[in-house]
Order: C-alpha cells, then structure tokens, then sequence
C-alpha cells in the first residue's frame, strides 16, 4: 500500500514550528509531524524506517518513532529537501576517519534555534562579553560551533568579544580587564584549550562564567568529567563549570551550568535505549545510549541514535558518561566515563 501523508488526522492540524512549541502535547504534535514529513521526503531515513519493517501507520506515539543511527551522516546525505543546501556542517574528525555532514536547508532555522536556547538559559548576549577560544575549530572549515559562537559575539555589544586562537597571553589580559570592570563574562573554550590556559595562568574570577564544549581533540587524554571540572574550577577560581552539548548533526544545543546535569530546549528531548538492543528504552537512572529528539531539524533528521553513553534524570535532564566503545571521538562534549 502506497504511503500517504493525508492518511493521518493530526497533519491536517497547524504545523507546529519548533520555536513555538510551550507545552509536552505541543512537542508530541510537532514530533509527529515531524516524523511523517522525514518519511515522506527523507529517503535515507524512509529506507532505515522501512529496513527495520516500521509501518508509520502503526505510529501510535513518540515513542514509537525510530532513531536513525548516526553513522549514517558519514555515509550518506541525511535530508528532507531536493533544493540546494544553505551551508554545508561538517564534524572535526580525527585523522584517517570519516567526517560527518549536516545539510543544512534554511540557516535561518539554526540561527533561531542557538538562539533561543542561548537566551533562555543565559540571557541575551547583549549583556555580556564573550570571549570563545575554539583554536581546533576555528583551525578547519563546515564547524556549526564556530558559526554559533561568531554569531554570539556579532550580537554581543562588548568591544572585547572576540575570538581568541592560541593567543593566551592576550586572552589573560582581557579577562582580567574585564574582571575589573565588573563586566559579566562568558569564556566558551574546548576542553585542551581551557587547560593549557590555566596552566599558565592563575584566576579568581567573580564575574565570569566558564563553559567548555568537552572533547581533548587528541591534544591531550581525555579526562572524566569529575576531573575535568576540578581542574578547571580550581584553574579559573570559580564553584561551577558550564558545559555545552552539541554536534554537528543536530541544530539544538543542551547546556549544564554544573553538576554535568544538561537541560534541553523546548524543541529538544533525550531518550536512552539499551546498549545491547536499539529498540529497548530504558528508564530514569539507567546508563544507556542517548537518543535525541531535536525538532529544529526538520529539514534533515530529527531523531537520531547517538553514540554516547548517559543517564537520565528528571525534568527532562540528563548527564553524558561518556562514548561507546569503537567509536570515534568527535562533537562537543566527548568525556570518558
């Protein structure tokens, strides 16, 4: 039997965008709709869907969706649109391996969603200075990071927001300026990067506040986070280090202000399934892969099967543990548990 979209009584309600989605059942529609519209047009995903024998007629709830495995945007192009892409992602990689590829429709839609989830979780940028010291991703092309950041600092009204490279003798500096200015502060930096400065350098910092991306990009052994954290808060003279969860296939951020407990955006849900049976969720307190649920990525696949070990915890939050084994180490926020 044909596939038809009309077939189902909830497309015919509004589209729910994902920007206005205030409520669980606004998600669920959403959800639904979103998922109906990727089988249609997304044929990698159809043919995941229809590989594993799921009829979409039998979609009963969110639950039932299937998460497509994250390989497959190293293998294939993962998208639900036949026009050219706006702008093209690309994941760092390591050498010798596979990088992935987000194609990205309407950046536009991007650009809402980072900044969204920016302002309700820190505020407008406008009221900071934010300083980011990316150096391995400002080092290649295609990082969604590096947009999100420069389009953060764009929208910063401090002259001292900027990018900051390798240059840390000149980043203590504004720092410390800003420190006696009183000025509120944002420092983004990847993990490796956030070390070598404290090593250098001694803080105690009142009114900044440190958020690391994760991952060491091979520049240094990974840590777990507990140790991570320790050596950064005591570096930087502060109770609390911030994290950022994303990666290049998603258009959604996660953010942790400590404790490595991250809160989703409204348009942003994580699931964990069984590490040894993909169809198997599990429940609150149960280490398992993250599935995530991210609606800003309708235009390519808005459910997709990670490779990174967490738990669950309520109110929608959830901590990473670190990366199933074999796999290799890209993204934010890669800790080894």
């Amino acid at each position: 039997m044909r596939y038809k979209i009309d077939n189902f009584a909830f497309m015919k309600q509004a589209m729910v965008n994902f920007w206005e989605i205030e409520s669980n059942a606004d998600f669920e529609l959403c959800a639904m709709q979103t998922f109906h519209h990727q089988y249609k047009y997304n044929s990698v995903y159809r043919s995941y869907c229809d590989l594993i024998h799921f009829n979409p007629a039998d979609l009963k709830s969110i639950r039932d969706i299937p998460f497509l495995p994250i390989h497959f945007f190293k293998s294939h192009e993962v998208k639900s649109f036949s026009e050219p892409e706006a702008i093209t992602f690309t994941s760092s990689g390591t050498t010798g391996t596979e990088t992935s590829k987000h194609f990205v429709k309407e950046i536009k839609g991007y650009e809402k969603s980072f900044t969204k989830a920016f302002n309700q979780f820190y505020g407008s940028p406008k009221e900071m200075a934010i300083l980011a010291l990316l150096p391995s991703y400002l080092e290649r092309q295609g990082s969604s990071l590096i947009y999100m950041a420069d389009h953060l600092i764009q929208d910063s009204s401090h002259p001292k927001s900027d990018f900051y490279l390798n240059n840390l003798e000149e980043l203590k500096t504004v720092i410390e300026e800003l420190e006696t200015a009183q000025q509120p502060t944002l420092l983004l930096g990847v993990s490796f990067a956030l070390l070598d400065l404290v090593e250098q350098y001694s803080f105690d910092l009142k009114h900044t506040l440190i958020m690391e991306t994760g991952g060491m990009k091979g520049r240094r052994k990974e840590l777990i986070r507990e140790d991570l954290h320790e050596q950064l808060a005591m570096g930087f003279g502060v109770k609390h280090i911030h994290s950022e969860y994303g990666m290049t296939e998603l258009l959604s951020q996660a953010y942790s202000k400590g404790e490595g407990l991250f809160n989703c955006p409204p348009w942003m849900q994580v699931f964990t399934r069984d590490t040894t049976d993909p169809f198997t969720f599990l429940t609150e307190g149960m280490m398992g892969n993250l599935n995530i649920m991210d609606l800003a990525n309708r235009e390519s696949c808005a459910f997709i099967a990670t490779q990174d070990l967490g738990r669950l915890h309520p109110k929608n939050q959830f901590e990473v543990l670190g990366r199933v084994d074999h796999s290799d180490i890209r993204g934010c926020n890669l800790l080894v548990y």
